[in-house]
């Protein structure tokens, strides 16, 4: 090898030696320090490097204080909107809508509030077969706050169920079944202890016992709106001298005033409407402050002897038997609407038609099935489930075809005529009662039954303020012939005492013409007269127009058996009036006879030439003939 190329190869040899140690130690110099660009790498590549050092550099740098924020892509509508939508409980509807339920004025609060609890206490001891006594007692805390005190010696409650049961809108067991009761949707007793804690922030207060051997369970709760649930603030056990029975406590703002739309009135026609039933009511309000005299001596150290309590008001009971125990039933079918009948197809365990309508209404025997399927061209062994629109659409018509018998009076316990008139005649001061019963009838598959009962005073005799009667006998007394008469509206045997306008009985009672009976009546009005006018509806279930239970609903059937009881009230009425029209008219013209007897015999005397004695006997002999005259009209 030539000394050239000796020379040339050793220097590449130091070339790549110097290359691999470069190579080696360029993590470490990167880690150190920022490498220096190497002097083979081209122009293009080292501009792409600078740019996207750049680039890194200026996103992780932070912006200049006063730069702008970056612009957001503005939302739409629907998106704003979506974030304000939130589940609603019912315990939050009904707290904003109070109204609904019957605390819209602080006077009708506290009669829903009594009303509830009453309605509760008398299902649960029937229910038992238990005679009920409740005790209702309201003591005036403040000069607009009252609390109410309702006790019963029912069966009592679990203590599992008692938060529920006072604490929780739309909680019971009376909703799903068909049968006659006075509560219905759970809503009721909830709401009053909801309304108590809204105004003044006091906690329901429950006591209950199920035995005499056990101890009583007392719960003071609250409601959680927001959840519709109970918030218990104590529970504990206490001795309770009382068997069995319930005692609910609840304070609220209310206002209390005697008369009409009272709890004095609604206890009365609750005494009418359940002759079995023993209440007692005393109200304790604060003493009125008496301001003394100008020129009356201070007395120094004076003591003011604590007020008395005053005396309970006992309705005592006029029966002591319980009316008979309502059954639950089946629907029944002519009363039943197609949308019902599809869902009813769609959710039964029946196996085929046949059986479905078997078990499912009351009234359809297995003959009455068949018969019904074959009316809808329907093969009987189809599956229920199967049955499309067309097939459910000549199903249904086929059983609004099929002539049934009427629903089942067991599941009803209405008043009756005995206890009606029995009822008015204590409570109502009257000359002509009567009552009629119609026969049972269906709306919407529910099977209801209408009792009328009305007490008639014959105008021109003394008022109770004349007569010294009592404030509770003005009360209850006929309205004079210049008057609309009084209705007393009654459902399951509730009084309802509120809405009278918007309730159903009233526009039937409106909607007779009075005068064909002997009644004036201005148009579209209630008639005028002494009339005590007394309508119940007993049903399985009640179409209230609200939650607050105050009117019912007009369906054409109800209107139509109101209607036609009234009618046949009226022509009984009419027959009385009829009947009392003659013998005024009879008496009149007897008493015009008998002013001319008298003279009559004297003319006789004259000129029969008679004496005194036989005189006396003419007069004897007409004044006989009379009466004998009236004895036979």
């Amino acid at each position: 090898m030539s000394r050239t190329a000796h020379k040339h190869a050793k220097k590449a040899g130091k070339k790549t030696l110097a290359g691999k140690k470069a190579h080696e130690e360029e993590p470490n110099k990167a880690a150190a320090a920022p490498a220096k660009p190497v002097a083979a790498v081209s122009d293009r590549q080292k501009n792409k490097g600078d740019d996207r050092r750049r680039s890194e550099t200026a996103a992780t740098a932070e912006p200049p204080p006063d730069a702008a924020p970056p612009v957001e892509e503005p939302k739409s509508a629907a998106e704003v909107m979506a974030k304000k939508q939130r589940d609603i409980s019912v315990s939050e509807f009904f707290l904003k809508n109070r109204h609904l339920l019957g605390f819209d004025n602080a006077r009708k609060a506290l009669l829903t509030t009594v009303k509830e609890a009453v309605d509760n206490s008398l299902d649960a001891c029937e229910e038992a077969g238990i005679l009920p006594e409740v005790c209702v007692e309201l003591i005036q805390v403040t000069e607009n706050r009252y609390r109410v005190i309702i006790t019963d010696n029912g069966p009592g409650i679990v203590k599992a169920q008692i938060p529920k049961v006072f604490a929780k809108l739309l909680y019971g067991s009376k909703f799903h079944r068909l049968r006659m009761s006075r509560g219905q949707q759970g809503i009721g007793i909830s709401a009053a202890g909801m309304y108590g804690q809204l105004t003044t922030g006091v906690a329901t207060k429950i006591t209950s016992k199920t035995g005499p051997k056990k101890k009583a369970h007392y719960y003071e709760l609250q409601i959680d709106t927001r959840k519709n649930e109970p918030h218990i603030v104590k529970d504990d056990e206490i001795h309770w001298e009382q068997a069995h029975g319930t005692r609910v406590e609840i304070e609220l703002e209310a206002t209390y005033q005697r008369g009409r739309q009272s709890v004095d009135e609604y206890l009365q026609a609750c005494a009418i409407a359940n002759p079995h039933v023993t209440f007692r009511y005393r109200i304790i309000l604060l003493p009125k402050e008496e301001k003394p005299a100008a020129d009356a001596p201070l007395l120094q150290n004076s003591t003011t002897p604590p007020p008395q309590l005053p005396d309970w008001i006992v309705f005592e009971r006029g029966a002591k038997e319980l009316p008979a125990q309502p059954q639950e039933i089946k629907p029944h079918p002519h009363g039943i609407e197609l949308g019902m009948l599809m869902q009813l197809l769609k959710n039964t365990t029946a196996r085929n038609v046949r059986s479905f309508l078997h078990s499912e209404f009351s009234r359809v025997s297995d003959r009455v099935a068949l018969e019904i399927c074959q009316c809808a061209s329907l093969e009987p062994k189809s599956r229920p489930s199967n049955v499309a629109f067309r097939e459910s659409e000549s199903l249904f018509k086929a059983i609004n075809d099929t002539k049934l018998m009427n629903p089942p009076l067991d599941c009803l316990s209405p008043i009756g005529e005995v206890q009606l008139l029995a009822g008015l005649k204590k409570e109502v001061d009257a000359d002509f009662y009567d009552a009629v019963t119609r026969p049972p009838s269906v709306y919407r598959g529910n099977p209801f039954q209408i009792e009328l009962a009305l007490a008639y005073k014959s105008p021109g005799k003394p008022k109770g303020e004349e007569r010294g009667a009592s404030a509770a006998e003005r009360n209850n007394e006929s309205p004079t012939a210049e008057e609309p008469i009084r209705l007393l509206r009654f459902a399951n045997r509730v009084p309802l005492l509120y809405q009278q306008g918007a309730c159903s009985i009233t526009k039937a009672v409106q909607g007779v013409d009075w005068k064909n009976y002997g009644l004036s009546q201005p148009r579209g009005q209630l008639p005028m007269g002494p009339l005590t006018l007394l309508v119940h509806m007993a049903s399985v279930w009640v179409p209230f127009t609200s939650e607050s239970k105050e009117a019912l609903a007009g369906y054409d059937e109800i209107l139509r058996e109101i209607t036609l009881g009234l009618q046949e009230l009226g022509r009984r009425l009419s027959v009385y009036l009829s009947r009392r029209r003659r013998d005024l008219e009879a008496q009149r013209k007897r008493d015009y006879m008998q002013l001319y007897v008298p003279h009559l015999a004297l003319g006789l005397k004259q000129i029969l030439g008679l004496n005194d004695k036989d005189e006396h006997k003419i007069i004897t002999k007409l004044k006989t003939m009379l009466e004998r005259t009236h004895l036979q009209t």
